[in-house]
C-alpha cells in the first residue's frame, strides 16, 4: 500500500513541528510549501536528516509551488501571520484573509480530492472562508481549535489536581478566541464530574485561563505564537482521518442546525474518519452553557461579516 501524503501550506514553526511529527509516527510522506524561498527546502533537508535516528522512512520535501502538494490526501493550513503580544486572533483577520484566498486557491488546483485542516487565525473565520474559496464539501474542510483548547483545558486541570491528564476528559467548544466555552458539564476524571474534585470557584479561574491560554503564550514568547500544541491537535486530527478511527473530536465543522445554528463554522463535538466529518454530535449543555455558546457563536458572526 502506498504511503499516504500531506501538505503542509505554512512552513513556519507549526509547519516544521508538523512535518517533525508526521516524521517520527511514519504518518505520511510530508510536502512542506512556503512562499519564502528556500526556506521549506532548509527545513525539508533538516528533517531528513532527523529519519535515520528514528528509523523512519517517509519522504520529506520543501518547495515553493503549489504543483508539489499534488496528490495530496491531506492538507494542513498554517500559512499566515502569527499573533504578537497584544493583539486578538481577530486582528489577523485582513492580512490573513489574503493569504488564505492563495492558498485555497492552490489547494484547489492541485489537490482537489484531499482532507483541509485548516489552523491559522483567526480560525473560525478563515476555515469559512477556506471552504467557500475551494467550494469543497464542508465534511473535507475543518478547523483546528477545539482539540487544543480542550488539551489546554485538561493541562491545567492536571496540573491542579495531580491526576494524569490521560484520565481527564474535557471539552471546549465555540469560536476559537476569547469567547470560547469550556463545557464543565462534560469534564470528568476517570467518568467522575470534575466539581468532586476542584471547587467551582477555582474551575472559574481555570476556565479563563484556559480562553486566554493562547495569548498567555504569546505573551511569554513576545516573539510568536504557540506552535508545539497546535501541531499535535492538527496531527491528532489528520491521523484519525487518514486511518479512519472514528474518533469523537472537538473541530470546527460548518453546521446545518446542529446547536441552533446554520451555515456557522464552529467548534462542535465530531466524528472524524475517512469520510471527513463523519457527523456531528450534539450534546445537552446547561443552560448556562448555551448561552455562553450563543455569545460565542454572536462573536463569530460578527467577525465574518468583515470578510471580503
Amino acid at each position: 500500500m502506498a504511503r499516504k501524503k500531506i501538505a503542509l501550506i505554512g512552513a513556519g514553526n507549526i509547519g516544521g513541528s508538523l512535518a517533525f511529527l508526521c516524521c517520527v509516527s511514519e504518518l505520511a510522506d510530508v510536502v512542506l510549501f512556503d512562499v519564502v524561498e528556500s526556506m521549506p527546502q532548509g527545513k525539508a533537508l533538516d528533517l531528513s536528516h532527523t529519519l535515520p535516528v528514528f528509523n523512519s522512512s517517509v519522504r520529506v520535501t520543501g518547495t515553493n509551488d503549489y504543483k508539489d502538494i499534488a496528490g495530496a490526501d491531506v492538507c494542513i493550513i498554517t500559512a499566515g501571520l502569527a499573533r504578537k503580544p497584544g493583539m486578538s486572533r481577530d486582528d489577523l483577520l485582513k492580512t490573513n484573509s489574503k493569504i488564505m484566498q492563495s492558498v485555497a486557491q492552490g489547494i484547489k488546483e492541485n489537490a482537489p480530492d484531499s482532507f483541509v485542516i485548516v489552523v491559522s487565525n483567526p480560525l473560525d473565520a478563515m476555515v469559512t472562508l477556506c471552504q467557500r474559496e475551494t467550494g469543497f464539501a464542508p465534511n473535507k474542510v475543518v478547523g483546528m481549535a477545539g482539540v487544543l483548547d480542550s488539551a489546554r483545558y485538561r493541562a491545567f486541570l492536571s496540573e491542579e489536581t495531580g491526576v494524569s491528564p490521560e484520565l481527564i476528559h474535557a471539552l471546549v467548544l465555540g469560536g476559537h478566541g476569547d469567547d470560547m466555552v469550556p463545557v464543565r458539564s462534560a469534564t470528568t476524571i476517570n467518568g467522575i464530574g470534575i466539581e468532586e474534585f476542584v471547587s467551582k470557584e477555582r474551575l472559574l479561574e481555570i476556565e479563563t485561563r484556559v480562553r486566554g491560554a493562547g495569548g498567555e503564550v504569546v505573551g511569554l514568547l513576545k516573539t510568536g505564537s504557540a506552535f508545539c500544541s497546535p501541531a499535535a491537535s492538527a496531527i491528532q486530527m489528520a491521523e484519525a482521518y487518514i486511518k479512519d478511527e472514528k474518533k469523537l473530536l472537538p473541530a470546527a465543522a460548518l453546521l446545518s442546525g446542529e446547536y441552533g445554528y446554520e451555515g456557522l463554522y464552529i467548534g462542535v463535538p465530531c466524528v472524524l474518519g475517512a469520510g471527513g466529518v463523519e457527523k456531528i454530535v450534539e450534546i445537552e449543555l446547561s443552560d448556562d452553557e448555551k448561552a455562553a455558546l450563543d455569545i460565542s457563536a454572536g462573536k463569530v458572526k460578527a467577525l465574518l461579516e468583515q470578510l471580503p
